[in-house]
């Protein structure tokens, strides 16, 4: 989705700030042909599952590239991130295990670990304190802690160095989903292990090609081999669902390539945020997070939220406000969210139109 888009209520093109799409990739010339490309040579759809005719060259390719990115053994293929984690730790986990994970978690992680057997726990949302002393407590074969690398209602980011100090102190594995980070978090996109410094320390990791890279849909786990097999044999989203379609495999081999190539547009990304953001505490707004691209802006009242981004969209900004039970009580907020395709001049005039209607409610 490109940043100025077309709406139903508005005859103008508005300025799209409540997108995904933090690499600006989603349009991308490159990104397009190469996705074009590879529905002209392999097809539109295989009718298959993977391991029965649904795996081509390409699948093995992307595999490997993401592989590559992370700096990981193996990689598997899923339709989306909710699958690859949905599939995960019913395939991993036995009754004689345990799994540690943050309130804050995303559904798929919640609903995953729904579908094991080993016992389950929940710490406060980024309290190590409170994630060590759970560890502690356990006797349990597995101990696997699960976080979110950047949770997305907020844009805060796990404190992935003081979770895997506790969880090697009590031999336990690092499990992190980095939907809202692959590609754009870290000095060459490589996610949350890279702009916490934590490099090989986190064990497995699942994401997805459904926002930065590419935005179209896929997802992945990725990490130790032994982990990948197991997946590849138990995992019944894998198993059991349609292989990826061969243009988003293609379009998603290119994204990898560009990101290979340059750090220009994780660079871009956090121009940009740092922007958006200086400005507008400055102007005296609340903003949640410190310098990830989701600049939630908080208002508190669910009324208000809602009625402050119908007025941004008159003024060609295009937001959405959140609220319970999206979000809890008395935190409603508009979600704004960066990324590379904003020019300085569209997160200028972002931020004049926030300015202009935040005065009109008296909310700075």
């Amino acid at each position: 989705m490109a940043s100025h888009i077309g709406v139903t209520t508005s005859s103008d093109k508005v300025l799209n700030f409540c997108s995904n799409n933090y690499l600006g990739l989603s349009s991308h010339p490159e990104v397009i042909a190469a996705g074009r490309q590879a529905l002209e040579d392999f097809g539109n759809g295989l009718s298959s599952v993977r391991f029965i005719c649904g795996t081509q060259t390409i699948h093995k390719e992307l595999e490997a590239a993401i592989s590559r990115f992370h700096g990981t053994e193996d990689t598997i293929l899923y339709i989306s991130c909710f699958d690859a984690n949905a599939g995960m730790f019913e395939t991993l986990l036995t009754a004689e295990d345990a799994v540690f994970s943050d309130q804050l978690n995303h559904a798929s992680i919640i609903d995953g670990i729904r579908l094991c057997k080993a016992k389950k726990h929940r710490y406060l949302n980024r309290d190590v304190a409170d994630l060590e002393r759970q560890l502690s407590e356990s006797d349990a074969r597995i101990k696997l802690v699960v976080t979110d690398g950047v949770f997305s209602m907020d844009g805060t980011v796990a404190p992935l160095p003081e979770i895997c100090d506790v969880a090697e102190k009590h031999d336990a594995l690092v499990f992190i989903d980095e939907c809202h980070a692959t590609g754009f978090l870290g000095s060459t996109g490589r996610g949350t292990p890279e702009s916490t410094g934590v490099g090989d320390r986190v064990h497995i990791i699942s994401s997805t090609l459904g926002k930065a890279l590419g935005g179209a849909c896929g997802g992945y786990t990725t990490g130790p081999k032994q982990v990948v097999d197991l997946l590849r044999q138990r995992s019944r989203p894998y198993l059991f669902s349609n292989t990826m379609p061969p243009s988003v495999v293609g379009s998603a081999i290119k994204v990898f390539e560009l990101l290979e190539e340059s750090s220009e547009l994780p660079e871009l990304v956090h121009r940009n945020t740092m922007h958006f953001r200086n400005r507008m505490m400055e102007a005296g707004f609340t903003l949640s997070g410190t310098e990830h691209p989701i600049c939630p802006v908080m208002l508190y009242d669910a009324a208000l939220a809602s009625s402050f981004s119908d007025e941004l969209l008159k003024r060609g900004i295009y937001v959405i406000g959140f609220s319970f039970p999206v979000v809890p009580k008395d935190q409603a907020r508009i979600r704004v969210q960066m990324s590379a395709a904003h020019s300085i001049e569209d997160i200028d005039r972002c931020v004049d139109a926030f300015i202009e209607v935040g005065k009109e409610k008296n909310v700075i």
